[in-house]
């Protein structure tokens, strides 16, 4: 793992709170393709999900409202709490995350309804030093994997670089024999997740988010609502019409086979 310049996360955060921004997808072979979109992320503390649940009447945790976050979206749709699933897996890999928080940062419900293609798990020792990231990987079919990677000597504002062989079917338009490599900037004003897959002929796609830190206020909700209609509808519509322009492209198609799908 290297780290460019100089995260500890903010000593006070607020328990739930928006990242504005936009998602940009390339891919440079075997075809060249390029989109991106505005989206709106939630990172909510884990530890914290009651003091979530009054931040807004137009937000809710646990119980429906316009825009929510449900544990059961998240994990293995099974635990009780997320945040001692979270902390179980840590510990199987000797990670002690006691007096630590737990930040995710996912698409909150909108009416309903998520998809999250990503979601990423902030771990943080009780020291406050960043100790584990989960990429928690979710595919259309239904399936999910989570590649859990820890985090050594992260420096105060330093972007994390790690790297993952691909273990997890995601798209009929990627290959599976492939590498990701991953740089995030944990979330303080902004937050910026990277992800680059390669092959052995180099680079073949990368996806992005950068955004801005807001208020989780009924009034940026508001906001979002408006200016961002129909928000996660529109990340899994994207997903469908762009996997549509791949085919037409003639790009090629990788079954989804058991054996790949764990």
């Amino acid at each position: 793992m290297v780290q460019t310049k100089p995260t500890r996360a903010e000593n006070a955060i607020a328990p739930a709170a928006l990242y504005r921004g936009k998602v940009m997808h390339a891919r440079w072979r075997p075809v060249q393709h390029r989109f991106s979109y505005r989206v709106m992320s939630l990172l909510i503390d884990l530890d914290r999900l009651g003091e979530a649940n009054g931040l807004s009447r137009l937000f809710g945790v646990n119980r429906a409202a316009p825009f929510s976050f449900h544990e059961r979206d998240h994990g293995e749709g099974k635990s009780a709490s997320l945040g001692q699933h979270v902390r179980g897996l840590a510990a199987e890999r000797g990670i002690d995350l006691s007096g630590g928080r737990i930040l995710l940062l996912c698409y909150p419900r909108v009416l309903g309804y998520v998809f999250n293609p990503l979601s990423v798990y902030f771990c943080y020792r009780a020291s406050g030093d960043l100790a584990l990231l989960i990429y928690e990987v979710r595919n259309t079919f239904g399936d999910m994997h989570s590649y859990i990677l820890p985090v050594q000597g992260a420096r105060p504002g330093c972007t994390i670089r790690q790297s993952q062989a691909k273990e997890f079917y995601v798209s009929p338009f990627m290959a599976m024999e492939t590498h990701y490599r991953f740089s995030i900037s944990p979330p303080e004003r902004d937050v910026r997740v990277r992800i680059v897959q390669t092959s052995e002929q180099g680079a073949m796609f990368a996806a992005a988010f950068r955004g801005r830190r807001r208020p989780l206020t009924t009034h940026s909700l508001l906001a979002a609502l408006f200016g961002l209609p129909f928000l996660t509808f529109k990340v899994i519509a994207a997903i469908h019409w762009e996997a549509m322009r791949l085919w037409l492209k003639g790009t090629p198609y990788v079954p989804r086979l058991k054996q790949r799908e764990t």
